[in-house]
């Protein structure tokens, strides 16, 4: 038998994938490569859940980190960087806790007075539904508020669990707080030191990448953290300026209620400006309830309209509903806490998965400039 009728017959011989289409072959290329990513990111989650204190101390020093670094850059214009870090830090320590002592002040002492107008305003919301047009019966209604009870009972839990695991012994409250000390310290004065380290590991194909990707997810997290602080100072200005016109009562406590629900983006402040609302309802009547609820809406579009492109910028350019997505998924996963940290890390991934896919304008992807570590830190 001849070479050239050899070759002939393995010409014809039947493919393996014969009759598979060419769509079902990329699609299930792309599931495989999933199911890949998301078991790693299993692995990453359960190890994560081992050194959660360690973990969230870490994330939290960089949260600080970018909010000191703007104010330390400015002082060590004048001033050696060590001692502009020691002053940039007592700064924005005293904003903090004038901050908190000013809302826990002011809500502790309409405490009382705030709780029996949520009461009143409740149980006139309840009369309505039963006599209004809802007209639903007393099942009905006790069945709605035991639900809302339920909810409120279970993020109260939620929140005291995931204080009490992260703070379960004290050796781990003195690590967790020794490992936010120095990350704070080291991420202020060495940050391209330790990133360039990191960096310098890696295989030298993949350097550039991470390199652009690490600085993406930072400015992500950074515009994230210093841009919600101002974005929950302005939403609880207009609603106590609001509240103040339309008078109604405890508004300096009803606007610091906002102000803490606004870290949570999207929906944190309207559930917030609910309360209002029902204090309004309790003190005001219902027509001044219903302007409350028209000063929601109008508070939310100005900052979901003008607040967060102008203060965030690009840094968390997420839709709502993936913003929605992202807090519901960190709430189930860890609580309270994972509803405060799931959009700048949402935020970043966006990012990074954009530079990676070749999506981003400003960061072409692979990276036109090789990486080149620097030896001084900024």
């Amino acid at each position: 038998m001849s070479q050239e009728t050899v070759g002939n017959r393995a010409d014809n011989a039947p493919s393996p994938d014969l009759g598979v289409p060419d769509t079902l072959k990329t699609a299930a290329g792309f599931t495989w490569r999933i199911l890949v990513l998301l078991a790693g990111f299993a692995v990453f989650v359960t190890i994560l859940g081992y050194i959660f204190p360690v973990a969230f101390a870490l994330f939290f020093a960089l949260l600080v980190a970018a909010w000191t670094q703007p104010v330390m850059k400015v002082l060590h214009k004048f001033l050696p960087k060590a001692i502009s870090m020691i002053l940039a830090l007592l700064l924005i320590a005293t904003a903090i806790v004038l901050i908190l002592f000013s809302v826990i002040s002011s809500t502790v002492a309409e405490g009382p007075k705030l709780l029996a107008s949520i009461q009143s305003g409740l149980s006139e919301l309840q009369t309505w539904m039963q006599q209004g047009p809802l007209g639903l019966s007393d099942d009905r209604v006790n069945s709605l508020l035991s639900q809302a009870e339920t909810w409120g009972e279970n993020v109260a839990k939620g929140l005291g669990a995931t204080l009490l695991e992260s703070a379960s012994s004290l050796g781990t409250v003195v690590i967790a707080g020794s490992v936010f000390l120095f990350g704070v310290i080291f991420f202020l004065m060495q940050p391209r030191q330790i990133w360039n380290w990191f960096v310098g590991w890696l295989p030298k194909p993949i350097e550039a990448p991470i390199n652009v990707s690490g600085e993406i997810a930072w400015g992500a997290i950074a515009g994230y953290a210093r841009g919600i602080v101002i974005i929950a100072f302005c939403d609880a200005v207009l609603v106590f300026i609001g509240l103040t016109i339309l008078q109604v009562p405890l508004a300096p406590a009803l606007a610091a209620v906002v102000f803490l629900g606004a870290f949570i983006p999207v929906i944190g402040a309207p559930i917030a400006t609910f309360f209002a609302a029902i204090v309004a309802l309790a003190e005001r009547g219902p027509l001044i309830a219903v302007l409350v609820i028209v000063l929601t809406v109008i508070v939310g579009s100005f900052d979901g309209d003008v607040l967060q492109p102008l203060v965030m910028g690009k840094a968390v350019s997420l839709h709502p509903l993936a913003i929605i997505f992202a807090i519901a998924a960190g709430s189930i996963a860890l609580g309270i806490v994972g509803a405060l940290i799931a959009v700048p890390i949402a935020g970043a991934v966006y990012g990074v998965a954009k530079y990676l896919t070749g999506r981003d304008p400003d960061h072409p992807f692979p990276p036109v400039q090789p990486f080149e570590p620097q030896s001084q830190g900024s």
